[in-house]
């Protein structure tokens, strides 16, 4: 943990690991690309092969994809309370994605111009769901949902099988509940591989989306261009807002929910302007860390990757966000939609002391798979928009073709292309 007070002669230089950190890591696309080669040539045969090495686990083709027994089985092994939860969440997040649905319009800006954009739902879209230290169960509604909502007529989850090949139940209920078409049990780079190239067993997709670790966001920038992406989409991180009023027990809580993730790159960080509560917080982090069950993944993360800082105000405070352009924002202080107003670059904003992270993280409505490091200057959190494909339309009649017809042969003329002005003009010959 580093405590960086806003008088410290090398304030600046304390902050540089903040303002200079990327999305994925270097060091692992070399590992990745071989991954990525074997399975493009091997197919079936590598996927077995890295099953057995990074997920112990052993596996034929025929058992890659679950099987609708597997699902009816597992749905009878969850419990009344985590199916209502799943259920819950699940009706959440298509109440928001049903307000974001994009909508064919048309308008005539001219006489004898109609233009304007129709969506369709993408044919067959994969969604990562990470396994590794924990099923991530609710990744599966924030990304399945969303798709099924879109109307996506073929939606392919694939998920680290766990020992001997088996699926978390609970996981495999939120499939069948949002609406999953194809589970396989294949997970990492080799996964990501077998979505992008397709094999013998598992057919190729158009577009994957869903977080992962490093390996897996390597993988995904790597596959780009074979598939469409949502976004990158590594390690997890928060950035909280603080002023004197904030509740360190709840700030040191709501840091150490992303602490908890478990690769270790995870950060966490406090813009505070008091003093007071960010020692006090850094006093919680230490408490709350000692009661925690992932005490390990946790301990990484206290060393490297959370800072608390003192803020000069709230100004200062905004600016620096900006320029972390966090996964998640909370803004705990006094007139927090207002301060929400300045921020340019965040992923997902919570507002105010009783809006913690790990609602958005599970059950608010909005996806949770949202860029991470730094790429929120560039990328937005997933939404069902991402799961259309769209086209624009224009409709010109004879009279309006007329018209524009002196302006595309300029143009046809500038460009040295003949055969588009003529494309125009043969219809006046």
């Amino acid at each position: 943990m580093q405590i960086i007070f806003r008088d410290s002669p090398d304030f600046e230089l304390a902050l540089k690991p903040l303002q200079h950190r990327h999305a994925f890591s270097r060091d692992v696309d070399e590992a990745v690309k071989v991954i990525l080669q074997d399975v493009r040539e091997r197919g079936d045969a590598a996927l077995v092969d890295y099953a057995r090495k990074f997920d112990k686990a052993e596996l034929t083709p025929d058992k890659f994809r679950v099987t609708e027994q597997e699902i009816a089985e597992a749905a009878g092994l969850v419990d009344a309370k985590t199916r209502l939860a799943i259920e819950t969440a699940a009706a959440h997040l298509r109440a928001f994605a049903e307000r974001q649905r994009p909508q064919d319009w048309e308008f005539s800006p001219r006489n004898g111009v109609v233009l304007g954009e129709q969506f369709s739902p993408i044919a067959r879209v994969g969604c990562y769901i990470p396994g590794g230290t924990a099923p991530l169960i609710s990744t599966v509604l924030h990304t399945v949902t969303l798709a099924s909502t879109a109307g996506v007529p073929e939606i392919v989850v694939i998920t680290p099988p766990g020992p001997g090949g088996k699926i978390n139940p609970a996981l495999l209920f939120a499939c069948q509940t949002a609406g999953a078409t194809e589970i396989y049990r294949l997970g990492g780079v080799y996964g990501v591989a077998a979505l992008a190239y397709g094999t013998a067993t598992v057919p190729k997709v158009e577009k994957i989306v869903g977080p992962g670790n490093a390996y897996v966001t390597a993988a995904k920038r790597q596959v780009y261009g074979e598939v469409s992406l949502d976004q990158v989409a590594g390690p997890s991180e928060i950035l909280i807002i603080a002023d004197g009023q904030a509740n360190p027990a709840f700030l040191a809580a709501d840091l150490l929910s992303q602490a908890e993730h478990g690769s270790g790159r995870e950060q966490a960080v406090l813009l505070c302007t008091d003093r007071q509560v960010i020692l006090q917080t850094s006093q919680e982090l230490a408490r709350q860390a000692a009661l925690l069950h992932r005490a390990d993944c946790i301990q990484k993360v206290l060393d490297n990757g959370v800072f608390l800082v003192e803020v000069k105000d709230m100004a200062e405070a905004v600016a620096l966000c900006n320029s972390y352009a966090p996964e998640h924002l909370e803004i705990q202080a006094e007139n927090a939609r207002d301060i929400a107003k300045g921020i340019t670059a965040a992923g997902a904003i919570f507002l105010g002391s009783w809006t913690p992270e790990p609602v958005g993280d599970f059950v608010a409505g909005p996806s949770h798979v949202l860029p991470t490091g730094g790429s929120a200057r560039f990328f937005s959190g997933l939404t069902i928009s991402q799961f259309y494909r769209r086209s624009s339309l224009a409709q010109y009649s004879r009279e309006a073709l007329q018209e524009d017809l002196p302006h595309i042969l300029c143009f046809a003329s500038k460009e040295g292309l003949d055969g588009h002005g003529h494309s125009a003009s043969i219809r006046f010959e």
